[in-house]
């Protein structure tokens, strides 16, 4: 039997107090499994109980952030806050140009010898891999191998270890691209992408402590990375550092005044 599924449209006229951002956030808490369905959003029986019961609490004047908490609460069998957003939505920083820097005096790998020729063509092979890294999941293998090129090359071209490990990432690969982070900040300790990526696997996997210490050094490194505000945030919240969290959530509405989280953001820096 064909489970009945109710549209995002149908969804929102029967609870005009659920916004779409709302139910956007209670699909990145894994509250509710939303499907696309003929180029339509749609959601399941199951979702449509989680919804009513947020929709109730907001008419009762509950706050989001508490419907949250209690839905959260209900699901675990305990107060604290789980924030677990789906890998897949995950934001990973990638790297798609490559900005001019001096080259090392002294490589850290003191046997290794890189001819001008070859940093030219690996970086060249970089370039090229990025542009099959946006062709989506069907371009991944000839993108990780376009990378892997590269670094045969110049194995401290950071850029390229960073992208090899996002693809991984996607892939559910996590101690691969945790391994390629981790040597990316080894070669360059003011790698953003890799600091700000580390984060968030640490954020997957629970260590919310090295989470939130990989996202305050990528944002000593570039600051005004709205994203990084967001997950530092969502992080504090979950550790029980609601207060600290407070700040970060109100500069992620600063950086990002039109972003998909703004409005909850503002909701939970009050």
């Amino acid at each position: 039997m064909t489970q009945e599924r109710y549209t995002a449209r149908l969804i929102r006229q029967m609870y005009p107090l659920l916004r779409d951002d709302h139910l956007r956030y209670l699909a990145k808490w894994g509250l509710i499994q939303p499907a696309r369905a003929g180029g339509e959003i749609t959601y399941g029986f199951a979702d449509l109980v989680v919804i009513r019961q947020a929709a109730a609490e907001l008419e009762r004047g509950a706050r989001f952030r508490g419907v949250v908490r209690t839905l959260v609460a209900e699901r675990e069998g305990q107060l604290a806050l789980d924030f677990r957003p789906a890998r897949q939505e995950t934001s990973q920083a990638r790297i798609v140009t490559l900005l001019p820097r001096p080259r090392r005096t002294v490589p850290v790998d003191l046997h290794l010898v890189i001819t001008p020729e070859d940093q030219a063509l690996a970086e060249r092979y970089f370039l090229e891999g990025t542009s099959l890294d946006e062709g989506g999941p069907e371009t991944q293998e000839e993108a990780m191998a376009t990378y892997r090129k590269a670094l045969a090359l110049d194995p401290e071209l950071v850029p390229a270890i960073v992208n090899l490990g996002n693809i991984r990432y996607a892939r559910n690969e996590i101690p691969e691209a945790q391994a390629l982070y981790e040597r990316a900040v080894r070669l360059d300790p003011s790698s953003f992408e890799a600091l700000f990526n580390l984060g968030n696997v640490h954020h997957d996997g629970g260590h919310y402590t090295e989470a939130a210490q990989y996202y305050e050094q990528a944002l000593t490194i570039d600051p005004n990375y709205a994203d990084a505000y967001f997950y530092l945030a969502v992080t504090l919240e979950k550790m029980g550092r609601s207060s600290e969290a407070r700040p970060h959530w109100k500069t992620y509405q600063d950086l990002a005044p039109d972003g998909e989280w703004v409005e909850l953001a503002k909701e939970f820096s009050e």
